[in-house]
């Protein structure tokens, strides 16, 4: 047997267990294998009885006597008695009867389970059991729990990985001896066995530590080979047009941030080098993303080239087409922005896709829609993807082919990430930061509501709203679910019949037709509409500067980075703004909750989010592809920089990659998935 072995020749896995494994995607022996465990249960600490106290428990016994009963519908229970040198515990199982048969006398058992009160005495309850001197995989260690599907057991997982315990054994190691040295890492296969089978935290710690470590660095690697072999590519050179850009600047209707002028110069540096740019800008929601692309693409236009700007959403992008228009409507440029989106009608899409063609249209606007077989650019110099991690690898890759070179590409992101967890999420990138909003931008006030009070807050908003202001209702779900949050239809029924019927309540969700979707929008642009109940499809959506209050139902469910993005919504014409936290119920609000109360900075609430949930609250937010961490933390700063600086070294002591089997096909797939390649 080794690594590409069937599953089917493992000891006790015929068809059908197999075809179980293979719903999770486990073909192979080396499938198995990189299984890896979801959490863990610890039976580790060995208790003589008399010390055991109700809760998990491991004692080392052996069986005095046994006996088994069927009781009432059927029933059948096995009790037994369990004796050391300090003391005995009942042991009781229930339906099943093979246990009475099974026990070898004079023979010590490692027992593991829940010691707890059960028909008036405390008795451990359906324990595992095995031998002292087998090797133990339920019992005396820390027991891994895994992925399953349905009628497929922990144990069964555990059961097939001690038959492949000499294959763990030779696993091929993947890192390079003298980083292995360096870090003080263990073998692979060590980890990989300690993984699966740890004896106890101390063991498990370690494998967690070199397999994570294992981890940052094969995306770390994959990040760089790829920037590197971005830089060596040569493109179109786009020079600094002095006049150009004074004259941008001066038409602005407002004053640009230091923070602003800073990536607007780096994104000109990048674009003259004639290496092709790839570039991420991460700012918080209202940091004024927009202006410094559109100052991008505009370099690329008086240059004769054409910019493509991807959007996420045909509300957004309309949204960008008409700020676009705006903004270069002082420097008469303003006719050469095009739309091409999927709601558009046939002659105004045979039309649009003609300008592009032909050259005229040299801002082109547009969301899934660009990457289109029919859209033919004539001279795209510069891809701007904006919310870029919305959109699949592939989409990106489409649409950059359409230059018929590497083009110059500049991705946007609203989401805050620590910047130490940007460098490994997009290691391939170069990464600006735009850490400050435009002067006159007063931080949104946010409170806290116990549902109990509602109505209360009810009577707040009615105050802007007869004010002339408008309103945002976010909720988690269409409809009514299992969950404890509020749905959007059943809200929208309770503000326009009992809350707020004297004002006029629109409702939007995903699921309503894309030109239903666009209508209700305008309607709400346009104030036709005081309240918009919505799913958050809103969230990275069309600015409605009039709108002054953000009310969150069931805030609970969400993640701080969203909470922060949909408040983000208002208060953005220089009004103050408010945003409304709704709890599912009146239990005490969670700190990440009351971090949103006292704090508008959304880079430290990504800090804050990432102590208190961990990394997936940030890659719940990212939505990174494929790339998935299964054992190292993001919170673990020093395992990500070691991790990160052994990567370099590798390329600098220009280690070859034919050299390491297993670490070069997990690079090359990491490399195919990351936003470049």
């Amino acid at each position: 047997m080794n690594l590409d072995s069937p599953l089917t020749s493992i000891k006790g896995v015929g068809t059908e267990l197999a075809a179980k494994y293979k719903t999770l995607g486990l073909e192979t022996v080396a499938d198995l294998i990189n299984h890896l465990p979801s959490r863990y249960e610890d039976y580790s600490n060995v208790l003589e009885i008399k010390n055991i106290k109700p809760g998990s428990v491991t004692i080392k016994a052996v069986i005095k006597q046994v006996s088994g009963r069927y009781v009432r519908r059927g029933l059948h229970i096995t009790e037994a008695v369990a004796s050391d040198d300090s003391s005995s515990v009942k042991l009781v199982w229930f339906n099943q009867p093979y246990r009475a048969g099974s026990f070898k006398a004079q023979t010590e058992y490692f027992i593991s389970g829940q010691f707890e009160l059960g028909n008036r005495s405390f008795s451990i309850m359906n324990p595992s059991m095995e031998l002292v001197s087998d090797f133990p995989i339920n019992t005396a260690r820390i027991v891994p729990i895994y992925r399953l599907t349905k009628g497929l057991t922990s144990f069964q997982i555990r059961k097939s990985l001690r038959e492949v315990l000499p294959v763990i054994r030779q696993v091929p190691e993947t890192l390079p001896q003298w980083l292995l040295s360096e870090e003080g890492l263990s073998p692979r296969s060590e980890a990989l066995e300690s993984i699966h089978f740890p004896l106890n935290q101390e063991d498990l710690d370690k494998a967690k530590q070199r397999l994570g470590f294992e981890e940052v660095f094969s995306l770390s690697l994959a990040s760089l080979l790829n920037k590197y072999e971005n830089d060596s590519e040569s493109t179109i050179t786009i020079p600094f047009n002095e006049e150009a850009a004074k004259k941008f600047v001066g038409e602005l209707p407002f004053k640009l941030t230091d923070a602003q002028r800073k990536v607007i110069w780096k994104i000109c540096l990048d674009l003259a080098r004639g290496i092709p740019m790839n570039r991420i800008v991460e700012g918080d929601v209202g940091s004024g993303k927009t202006v410094v692309a559109t100052m991008a693409a505009l370099m690329v236009v008086v240059a004769g080239y054409q910019v493509a700007i991807m959007a996420p959403t045909e509300l957004l992008a309309r949204q960008h087409y008409e700020t676009l228009q705006s903004l270069l409507k002082p420097l008469g440029l303003d006719k050469g922005v095009g739309l091409l989106v999927g709601g558009q009608k046939t002659l105004a899409r045979s039309q649009i896709l003609e300008s592009i063609a032909s050259g005229d249209t040299k801002f082109i606007i547009g969301t899934h829609a660009l990457i289109q077989e029919k859209v033919d650019m004539k001279n795209l110099a510069l891809v701007i993807i904006d919310e870029q991690h919305r959109f699949g690898v592939e989409q990106r890759k489409t649409l950059m082919a359409k230059a018929g070179h590497m083009p110059h590409v500049l991705s946007l992101t609203a989401t805050p990430i620590p910047r130490s967890l940007a460098l490994t999420l997009y290691g391939e990138l170069d990464l600006s930061l735009l850490d400050t909003k435009p002067e006159g931008r007063k931080p949104i006030i946010t409170k806290i509501v116990s549902p109990n009070s509602i109505a209360q807050t009810y009577e707040e908003v009615k105050k802007q709203l007869d004010m002339g202001k408008q309103m945002f209702v976010v909720c988690p779900v269409i409809n009514e679910s299992t969950r404890s949050a509020k749905s959007v239809n059943q809200v929208y029924d309770e503000l326009r019949q009992k809350y707020f019927k004297e004002y006029r309540v629109g409702l939007l969700h995903g699921k309503m037709p894309g030109a239903e979707k666009n209508d209700i929008m305008k309607k709400f642009v346009d104030h036709e509409i005081d309240i918009l109940v919505s799913t958050t499809v809103v969230e990275v959506g069309v600015d409605v500067p009039n709108a002054t209050v953000m009310l969150i139902e069931s805030a609970d469910n969400y993640g701080l980075a969203q909470i922060h993005q949909l408040r983000g919504r208002v208060g953005r014409d220089g009004s103050q703004g408010y945003c409304y936290l709704v709890l599912s119920s009146s239990a005490a609000p969670t700190k990440r909750l009351r971090a949103l109360e006292s704090n508008d900075d959304g880079f430290k609430l990504a800090e804050i989010d990432l102590a208190l949930r961990g990394p997936g609250a940030i890659y719940g937010a990212v939505q990174h592809g494929s790339l998935d961490l299964r054992i190292a933390q993001l919170s673990d700063l020093g395992l990500i920089n070691s991790a990160r600086k052994a990567a370099e070294q590798f390329i600098y002591n220009k280690e070859s990659l034919l050299k390491y089997t297993e670490l070069a096909k997990t690079v090359n797939v990491l490399r195919s998935i990351t936003n470049l390649n």
